[in-house]
This record gives structure tokens, C-alpha cells and sequence, in this order.
């Protein structure tokens, strides 16, 4: 399977509108990316570059070494999963999936030994001889994915594949993809998504984009969740996004002290120099992160609103300092409206941001 590298790949359209910028990455054989981001952020373009179905405006794009920038889409050794599925809807799935493999010009009996195989790996055996018309929509996802397998491309592409699929489909067609991925440890893949539990439980690792600026950071997604390099990425992952609390750098060490604007002091296990005290830093700490305290609080706050999830809860407060208000989530709680509540977080889980970066990466 296939190495891929991009080297300061950018794409402009129209010589004004700059999506992508400065995109370098490299993507290791047998790994399963994901790209993430907010709309517009290019996702898709990068995948679609990749591809060959969107030109590159500068940079190169190398598939195992070779520049393949100018090389045609189907000379790539690339399979696309695209969101609509694309389906011929007077095939059969068994039609379906032979369909490149007979462009190929294949044998009969490769062809029936090929697309016998990724239907026993999709679990499609049973529907074989049927339309797309009369498949569920998961069973025509698995149709494009099993369509792509056959002709054991250097690459896989899947452009937000489970976005058309209602909640429980979404859910057991992921858990099909990862199980997938498991049984084809070699296959190089680059999936993009939108939902962040899908880049979450899929990927090996993560490459969070932003609009306008290229990447915003990469790595595994417990790095990203635990170490993000800065502001942008720890607030695109997690949800509820992760609360920011300004103050000043007012000790220093191997762990950090800030006074937060307003009243209260947070710890973080982020390292800082004499040099940084003083500085005007944000405070990051994830809603699941607070625990409720005694006298040592970063905020005290009065619970405004209430979101019972059953295994938690999510606590809106309005902060007695009056400044931004700040989201919890506490395990399996209920809590009546009005009640003031002192929070804290342990160092581990406090982050630093000065200048929207993260401490740990200054």
C-alpha cells in the first residue's frame, strides 16, 4: 500500500479565494487519516486534490515517491467512497461491483473471485442479485466501500460516506469501517468527516484543518484531545467545546499558576518560565473536566440552565464575577436551577493559551 506526501500544497481558486495553504503532511502506509474541520476550512478540496479530481495551484503531491500532480485520476491507484454512493441504479450490487474490474478487462473468473471476496467482508452475499433501489442506505454505503475494494487500489478515499445515514445506520456502518480497516491492516486510508466521533474512534491520526490557514494541527486523537497545540483545535474537539478563561501568569515552574480575570486561580500541569509571568493567558478546561470544590476555585458560578443526558448532566453557569458564562458536565447529576457551585479542575487537565498557543508547545 501507498506512502503519500504533500509538500506545500495550496489550492486558490479563481487567483483571490485561498482554501488551502501551506498544506504539509506526510501519511505513512496502513494508516487510516482523517480530515476534520469547519466548513469551508478545504477538506474535501485536499481530498479531491489527492484524488486528481481537483488541481493542485502549487506544492507536490507524491504517491510511494512519484510526483503525481499531472498524472490522471485513474493512473493515481486510487479508490474514491463518495457521500452520495453513486451507484448504477440498473445494476445489480454484484454489477456494481464488477463494473471497473471489467473495464479492466478482467476475467470472468477473477472478477467472480474478487467481488466474492469484499461481499464475504461486507456481509452484501445475501444481496448480490438485487438493485440499489431495493437496499437500505447502510447496504448501499457497503455496495461503494465493496466497489472500491475490488479493484485493491493503492489508496482508499472516503469523502463523509455515512453523511446521508440517519444516527443508528451511521453508527453500525462506522463500527463496519473500522472492523474493515481491521481485516485490511496494510490498506493506506484518507477519510473525511464532519462528526467528530467518527474522526475520534476511526482514525490512527487526525488532521484538523482550519479556514484559511492550512493545518491547525496533527495527531493521534487522544493528542489532540489532551495536548492541543492551540485555541482552534481545543475548542473544535470535544463537545461541549472547551471553556476559555481569561487571566495572568502569576507563578511559574513545572507546573503553572494563574489569577483568572475576576477572581479565582487555576493550576495547570503546563511547565512555564520566570520570563512568562505576567503574561495575559487563556485558561482552557473541558466541560467533563471540573470538579466541584471548597474554598481553591477557578470560578464560582450559579447553575442557570440544566441538560439531564442521563449518564450526565451538563451545568450552564453564569459566573458570580459576571463575566463569560461556563459549561459543565458532571456524571449522572441533577441539579436544581439556582444552586452556586465552587469548580476546580486537577492540574493534568488544565491547559494554558497565550496568544492561542498552548504552553506546552512554546
Amino acid at each position: 500500500m501507498a506512502e503519500i506526501k504533500l509538500t506545500n500544497v495550496q489550492k486558490i481558486y479563481g487567483g483571490a479565494v485561498h482554501v488551502l495553504k501551506d498544506i504539509n503532511l506526510d501519511i505513512k502506509k496502513g494508516e487510516l487519516i482523517v480530515f476534520v474541520g469547519p466548513s469551508g476550512c478545504g477538506k474535501s478540496t485536499l481530498l479531491r486534490m489527492i484524488a486528481g479530481l481537483e488541481t493542485i495551484t502549487s506544492g507536490d503531491l507524491e504517491i510511494d515517491g512519484q510526483v503525481v500532480n499531472d498524472i490522471p485520476p485513474a493512473q493515481r491507484g486510487i479508490a474514491m467512497v463518495f457521500q452520495s454512493y453513486a451507484l448504477y441504479p440498473h445494476m445489480t450490487v454484484r454489477e456494481n461491483m464488477a463494473f471497473a474490474l471489467r473495464l479492466a478487462k478482467k476475467s470472468a473468473q477473477e472478477i467472480e473471485q474478487e467481488v466474492g471476496k469484499a461481499a464475504r467482508v461486507l456481509q452484501l452475499e445475501p444481496y448480490l442479485d438485487r438493485l440499489p433501489k431495493a437496499l437500505s442506505g447502510g447496504q448501499r454505503q457497503r455496495v461503494a466501500i465493496g466497489r472500491a475494494i475490488v479493484r485493491d487500489p493503492k489508496v482508499y478515499l472516503f469523502d463523509e460516506p455515512l453523511s446521508n445515514l440517519d444516527a443508528a445506520l451511521r453508527v453500525a456502518t462506522r463500527i463496519e469501517i473500522a472492523q474493515l480497516k481491521e481485516s485490511m491492516p496494510d490498506s493506506t486510508m484518507i477519510y473525511v468527516t464532519h462528526d467528530q466521533v467518527e474522526a475520534m474512534t476511526l482514525a490512527s491520526r487526525i488532521v484538523v484543518l482550519t479556514v484559511g490557514d492550512g493545518i491547525g494541527q496533527v495527531g493521534t486523537p487522544l493528542e489532540l484531545y489532551q495536548r492541543p497545540e492551540n485555541e482552534f483545535v481545543a475548542q473544535f474537539i470535544g463537545s461541549p467545546a472547551m471553556n476559555m478563561l481569561p487571566g495572568e501568569i502569576i507563578g511559574t515552574g513545572a507546573q503553572t499558576t494563574v489569577r483568572l480575570d475576576g477572581g479565582g486561580t487555576a493550576i495547570s500541569a503546563a511547565p512555564s518560565s520566570d520570563s512568562q509571568k505576567g503574561l495575559k493567558v487563556n485558561v482552557g478546561v473541558r466541560p467533563e473536566d471540573f470538579i466541584e470544590t471548597g474554598d481553591d476555585y477557578l470560578f464560582e458560578g450559579k447553575v442557570e440552565f440544566t441538560e439531564a443526558l442521563g449518564e450526565v448532566t451538563l451545568l450552564h453557569f453564569a459566573r458570580v464575577d459576571g463575566r463569560d458564562p461556563v459549561i459543565g458536565k458532571l456524571p449522572g447529576i441533577h441539579l436544581d436551577r439556582g444552586k452556586t457551585l465552587k469548580m476546580t479542575a486537577v492540574p493534568d487537565k488544565v491547559q494554558v493559551f497565550h496568544e492561542g498557543r498552548s504552553l506546552h508547545y512554546l
